[in-house]
């Protein structure tokens, strides 16, 4: 990561206090591969982290007491289809935030801890910004 960035010190505590605490916090399939194609590509970091350190780094989050992966259900497309029908403009790149959110609504997840600002459009998901808190 980029321990330069002014945002590094307090994610590093959030993120921390978030693998002690027991309490429910969710990952997706996407969100993690994102975070892998993040933190290995040369482009995003100046140092970037090796395939096998990103990893490790994912296993332990995901191995912390309250962190748990959002999968499709059964339920998954007729969820997708009501919130298309609800909001029908949606296109392009906006589909790998609305495949979070669908598997947020899905699952009875109404909150989600993210600086994406896409994220305001959807209205059952409660965007908090960590930085702003």
């Amino acid at each position: 990561m980029d321990k330069a960035s002014p945002f590094y010190d307090r994610c590093r505590e959030d993120l921390l206090q978030a693998c002690k605490d027991p309490s429910p916090a969710f990952l997706t399939w996407n969100i993690c591969y994102e975070f892998l194609r993040a933190t290995t590509h040369p482009r995003v970091f100046n140092n970037p982290w090796t395939s096998k350190n990103a990893w490790t780094f994912l296993e332990t989050i995901l191995a912390s007491p309250g962190f748990e992966l959002l999968t499709a259900t059964q339920r998954h497309g007729s969820v997708l289809a009501r919130t298309l029908e609800e909001l029908a403009d949606i296109s392009g790149n906006l589909f790998h935030d609305l495949h979070t959110a669908v598997l947020m609504r899905e699952h009875g997840v109404s909150r989600i801890c993210t600086r994406d600002t896409d994220f305001h459009r959807f209205p059952f998901v409660t965007v908090i910004d960590p930085l702003r808190q």
